[in-house]
């Protein structure tokens, strides 16, 4: 469950400006790296297996600052905090009193985070297409350049301009699904939400 966490995290669901009123996928992406430098939402997060059975869910809040800074606070079913920093990534199990952290670089690569919160060299990581419109949504696919990464593939479905669900498949077929709502666009953070200090007590492991 905690590597989905770690990797689900790093897809940092966030809301833009589109381009154009008919904006492809990719355009709207590209409009939203030209213009998003932070953003607040609430997501759920379900994962399937091949079948379409649900295997887990979760929910939580989410914020980002470009680049590479994010924290996601899940509360529900269980308390967790991951905060990307800039330079190292944070996890902390409330229930376990344990924080993971590791180097942002040696995780970042490849993954939605990459795509979403890293540099401005996106085509560099990944293949981009337009996928279309379905269920109201104009969907882009991304295909990690990489295959140093969990995800085999990635779609983001926008409702205007807006994107509100990601959808992560990992090569052994899961297929993660996070909704987003509630946004808000370049908000005003404080620094201070990006940092992590572990709490006295808790195990530590890594870096």
């Amino acid at each position: 469950m905690k590597h989905f966490i770690v990797a689900c995290a790093l897809a940092l669901p966030l809301v833009f400006n589109a381009g154009a009123a008919h904006a492809g996928g990719v355009e709207r992406l590209k409009a939203f790296i030209a213009g998003a430098k932070t953003a607040e939402a609430d997501f759920t997060q379900t994962v399937a297996d091949k079948s379409g059975r649900v295997s887990q869910q979760a929910s939580g809040k989410m914020a980002f600052a470009r680049p590479g800074k994010f924290r996601w606070d899940y509360n529900a079913p269980y308390e967790q905090v991951i905060v990307g920093d800039g330079v190292k990534l944070w996890l902390y199990d409330v229930d376990l009193e344990q924080v993971t952290v590791k180097s942002l670089g040696d995780v970042i690569a490849g993954t939605p985070a990459a795509l979403l919160a890293g540099d401005n060299s996106i085509e560099k990581y990944f293949s981009l297409k337009n996928a279309g419109e379905a269920g109201g949504l104009e969907w882009l696919e991304a295909t990690p350049t990489t295959r140093d990464t969990t995800f085999e593939r990635i779609r983001m479905g926008f409702k205007g301009d807006v994107l509100v669900q990601m959808e992560l498949f990992d090569f052994f077929g899961q297929r993660t699904t996070l909704k987003l709502s509630r946004f808000v666009r370049n908000p005003s953070i404080p620094a201070s939400r990006f940092t992590f200090t572990p709490p006295k007590g808790a195990d530590i492991i890594g870096e």
